[in-house]
């Protein structure tokens, strides 16, 4: 039965330099979180854009490990690399404040003593409906309402009402 045979030197062998796997997960993480850094907030939902960033390259690395590489220990080699990398820029941007703001987007007013600030909400793509919506969920009814308005750097708008409830 050839099913059952399984070649544990070849499950784990190295085949790529591992230099070269440390760099190709080091450019294409920073590549990707440069990419995500300059698209606008609202498309990375829930998540902040680090933590998304980190959640696809962790499930494509371990894809990989699956079955891309011919190795497990390459996956492994990525996973660890990626890890690394993420602790790096958290711990770098906790210390930094240039690093903070290169990976994080500062929140974004959209709306300003119950103006629309057209422009902002140009920027993120975000309709006066949408905004309206958003509003409504927070339970207020018209936009003369609110002092002041954001797009938080998870994509989440939050609001301050004039009478100070929220």
């Amino acid at each position: 039965m050839e099913l059952l045979q399984i070649n544990l030197s070849e499950l784990f062998r190295i085949e790529t330099p591992i230099l070269e796997l440390v760099l190709r997960t080091t450019v294409l993480y920073l590549g990707i979180l440069f990419l995500l850094r300059i698209v606008p907030r609202r498309t990375g939902g829930e998540l902040a854009t680090m933590d998304l960033l980190f959640v696809v390259l962790i499930a494509e690395a371990t894809t990989h490990s699956l079955g891309g590489y011919k190795s497990i220990t390459e996956g492994f080699i990525v996973i660890l690399t990626l890890m690394v990398l993420n602790y790096a820029i958290n711990f770098l941007s906790y210390y930094s404040p240039f690093i903070e703001k290169l990976v994080s987007s500062p929140a974004l007013l959209v709306v300003k003593d119950g103006k629309l600030l057209r422009r902002n909400m140009r920027r993120e793509f975000l309709t006066e409906e949408e905004l309206m919506e958003h509003l409504r969920r927070e339970g207020i009814e018209n936009v003369k309402d609110v002092k002041s308005a954001h797009v938080e750097a998870d994509g989440h708008i939050s609001f301050i009402s004039k009478n100070g409830d929220r």
